[in-house]
């Protein structure tokens, strides 16, 4: 398998598109414009799944992402914990594809007090665990790194922020190559009305081993609908990637969703 291809997969395992729905609020349109603030004082499930079709070759990727979120308290402050496990369905190098569970990744965000509700700040560390069923899907090595997220909620209307977030090898098998990668997610979020939204989550990552880089760029649309015990954020958002260094990028890409907060 293309190392390349690992690393970016890793990188998506704990940040690609991790948003997650907000509480309900008393208005439908203030629910939907916090549906996606990533750092929700809430607990989330979410189903995601990542379609990739790679550069250098006619080949593709594809990640299907559980994710759990639970807010928590420690050392005095606000806390949120997110837990990633991916199920991996990678090429093989010999004209198929293997599936099966990736590398878990697990994040602590600590949530600072920004003086203004509507603006979110987090930072904290994160580990990837290597829990992948083949070395085909996954890294063979632990990785330690932190997450750092931002989202404004000041505008009813358009909602934006980022997730920035680095991890490097620490242990593992020597033979397989390390990590050291970087990814940046700006988004931004366009209310329509009624809970519709226009949205753009696009992951950038950046490989510090072999310099090879990707830029994707998403426009998608959503639905937020608030249910008996839960809000519904229901999703799809084509990419495609407008730069990139190094084979086993993703050249284009579709990542959909269902997200439900508790």
């Amino acid at each position: 398998m293309n190392p390349d291809l690992t690393r970016f997969c890793a990188a998506l395992g704990f940040i690609g598109c991790a948003l997650m729905a907000a509480p309900p609020a008393n208005a439908q349109e203030s629910s939907a414009a916090q549906a996606n603030n990533p750092l929700a004082n809430s607990t989330a499930m979410n189903f995601q799944n990542q379609y990739n079709q790679l550069t250098g070759s006619d080949d593709h990727a594809n990640q299907f992402l559980l994710r759990y979120a639970r807010p928590f308290k420690a050392f005095g402050g606000d806390w949120l914990m997110r837990a990633t496990v991916p199920v991996n369905t990678f090429p093989d190098g010999a004209g198929s594809h293997n599936t099966g569970l990736g590398d878990v990744n697990i994040f602590a965000a600590y949530l600072l007090d920004t003086g203004n509700p509507a603006l979110s700040f987090g930072i904290g560390p994160q580990i990837t665990l290597p829990t992948a069923t083949d070395d085909n899907l996954g890294s063979e090595k632990w990785s330690l790194g932190f997450a750092n997220v931002l989202f404004n909620a000041s505008s009813p209307t358009f909602q934006y922020g980022y997730l920035l977030t680095w991890q490097a090898s620490v242990a593992g098998d020597d033979d397989r190559a390390d990590v050291n990668v970087a990814a940046f997610q700006p988004f931004g979020f366009y209310q329509l009305g009624q809970g519709w939204y226009l949205r753009s989550a696009g992951v950038w990552t950046y490989d510090f081993e072999t310099d090879n880089y990707a830029i994707p760029v998403g426009f998608g649309v959503g639905k937020v609908t608030k249910l008996d015990r839960a809000v519904m954020n229901a999703f799809i958002e084509p990419q495609w990637t407008v730069d990139h260094k190094g084979d086993g990028q993703p050249d284009w890409g579709v990542f959909a969703g269902i997200n439900f907060q508790y």
